[in-house]
């Protein structure tokens, strides 16, 4: 596929950015796993469930910050034809586009999607991987 230096670097430099703000959005959205849990679960049972959801919750949103990071830092290297920053984007791409096969995968398309955050996550994924499939195996 062929695509203009210019728009394949905007495109990289957006899809990094969408990965930042995913990781913002899901570190905003981690206080409410906490309180679904609790409203969901048994005293005890919550308890024992909110620790670990909340670090998987935390972790997730932490790494996707420098994936975003990165992704945008490496962009114009990556239209310039550096194979670093080429291995970096396409890594990336490879990397986040398993994340809405194992989202739809896993959590289907159940209640979830009631909530604005889930919503808005669900979306920037589903973006950001196709983005960065097409931009980053493009030339």
């Amino acid at each position: 596929m062929l695509m203009r230096s210019s728009t394949r670097l905007r495109l990289l430099r957006g899809a990094g950015i969408l990965l930042l703000a995913l990781g913002i959005v899901h570190l905003l959205a981690t206080p409410h796993i906490a309180t679904l849990v609790r409203h969901s679960a048994s005293p005890a049972s919550a308890q024992w469930l909110t620790p670990p959801m909340l670090l998987n919750h935390i972790l997730v949103g932490v790494l996707l910050i420098p994936l975003g990071y990165l992704t945008t830092y490496a962009a114009p290297h990556a239209v310039s034809g550096a194979s670093w920053a080429q291995v970096v984007v396409r890594t990336t791409a490879l990397s986040v586009a398993t994340l809405p096969v194992a989202l739809f995968a896993l959590m289907g398309t159940r209640y979830y999607f009631a909530a604005p955050l889930f919503v808005l996550g669900a979306a920037l994924t589903v973006i950001v991987a196709v983005t960065l499939l097409v931009v980053a195996f493009s030339r």
